[in-house]
């Protein structure tokens, strides 16, 4: 999926992201979500009406997943791209807590997600060299 640019203001596009939906196939509700700088994590749980919504799930069976909107400005417009973990996509500020709160869909995705925390995580040491006196 591409892009996709309206009036809104930044918060409105993300109230319109987080909101419920409930369609004659589905329901989806975000459980959680953070906006790490212009990328919003969630949690989102999506229930099956009918078939065909999810390879994994039938009428009434639920699975949550990790989603991952970006956004961005573009000639005084905010856009989004949507994303989850199956697609592993290139950014790794997702909060560790989400990890344990949906379905495993990319491991490796869950490895570098990991290994980004635990760099953060790391003490600043002093440069080469540059040590104080």
């Amino acid at each position: 999926m591409g892009w996709l640019f309206s009036s809104r203001t930044r918060s409105e596009l993300v109230q319109d992201l987080i909101r419920p939906e409930d369609t004659a196939r589905a329901s989806v509700r975000v459980l959680v979500h953070t906006l790490r700088g212009n990328v919003l994590w969630s949690v989102t749980e999506v229930t099956a009406k009918t078939t065909g919504v999810h390879p994994d799930l039938s009428p009434g069976e639920s699975m949550r997943y990790i989603r991952c909107d970006l956004l961005q400005r573009s000639g005084g417009e905010w856009g989004y791209k949507v994303m989850d973990e199956s697609m592993a996509p290139y950014y790794y500020s997702c909060p560790l807590r989400y990890l344990d709160m949906a379905k495993e869909l990319s491991p490796t995705w869950r490895e570098k997600v990991r290994a980004h925390h635990a760099r953060r995580r790391q003490p600043v040491t002093a440069m080469a060299g540059g040590a104080a006196r």
